[in-house]
């Protein structure tokens, strides 16, 4: 590859992609294009990619984070749903022969598929992505529900939910969110990013999301799901007390009010207080007594 080639992700670059292929960007699907090199370094830097690690990216758009991930992974897989743009990539990903793009909903990919087995087996596998803001929080659910033997996830997003998945207990911004992904994952925010490095520009400033998949769960659960819709009910009225959003929950259920206030005595749990001053091991705790 000639040394004077302009990185997709400046914007001399993106701007002449766009006016080549008349793309206009979807709001509804969350597009915004990154102009700005250095932060997809960072990027590659906090999902610590190398020669050994295979990658998958999600919406790759014009393959600006793609091509930053392909000069420096062993492979990249990278699905994208928009149509108009699977040519586009065929175009500026060319010159490298270590991605494979699929034209696939992330939502709807499965990963036991014999034609992904490739991924179960990889050397180091890592998933990075710059996540449509509206859709975060499924595909983050989906990846962690998976089979797939990923040991970190590297998402760019909208920074008020990078702040809901690392929110300590008791803040404004701890919720169901930050227990379901606090049971299997480490969480923290690798850094901020500026409005200003995309095209068009977002309402509001991102994030990049490291989780780090952890040795074993904090709590071990039968049913992590059943779990979960527990604590989102526990968390249903924030301003309510755990007794009153628990209350309501089981209302009509074979689960009466004097099995919840038995459970509050036998977890050790004041049902006065809020969800959102509850640890995850408490809400374990209550759980497992109430089921």
């Amino acid at each position: 590859m000639s040394t004077n080639h302009k990185l997709i992700a400046s914007p001399s670059r993106t701007t002449e992609i766009m006016q080549t292929y008349g793309i206009q960007m979807k709001k509804s699907l969350g597009q915004n294009f990154i102009i700005e090199s250095q932060i997809l370094d960072k990027m590659l830097l906090a999902g610590d990619v190398d020669a050994q690690t295979t990658v998958i990216e999600i919406g790759p758009g014009i393959g600006a984070l793609t091509e930053v991930l392909a000069r420096q992974a062993k492979q990249v897989v990278a699905f994208e749903i928009d149509q108009r743009f699977i040519d586009i990539l065929a175009e500026t990903l060319r010159p490298y022969e270590n991605v494979q793009v699929v034209h696939q909903d992330i939502l709807e990919v499965d990963f036991d598929h014999p034609s992904l087995r490739f991924l179960q087996e990889a050397e180091r596998l890592v998933v990075i992505a710059n996540l449509p803001y509206y859709i975060t929080t499924p595909i983050i659910m989906h990846l962690m529900g998976s089979s797939l033997p990923f040991d970190k996830l590297v998402m760019m997003m909208q920074k008020e939910v990078a702040e809901r998945m690392t929110a300590p207990v008791g803040s404004k911004a701890y919720g169901s969110l930050t227990i379901a992904i606090e049971n299997t994952m480490h969480a923290s925010v690798a850094f901020t990013v500026p409005k200003t490095v995309f095209i068009p520009q977002p309402n509001v400033d991102s994030a990049v999301l490291v989780l780090k998949r952890r040795a074993e769960p904090l709590v071990e659960l039968a049913d992590p799901e059943a779990f979960q819709s527990f604590v989102k009910s526990a968390f249903s009225q924030r301003r309510k007390t755990l007794r009153n959003n628990l209350r309501a929950a089981y209302k009509g259920t074979d689960v009466l009010n004097e099995h919840i206030e038995a459970a509050f005595i036998q977890a050790g749990i004041d049902g006065t207080r809020r969800a959102e001053t509850l640890s995850l091991q408490e809400f374990a705790a209550l759980y497992q007594t109430l089921s």
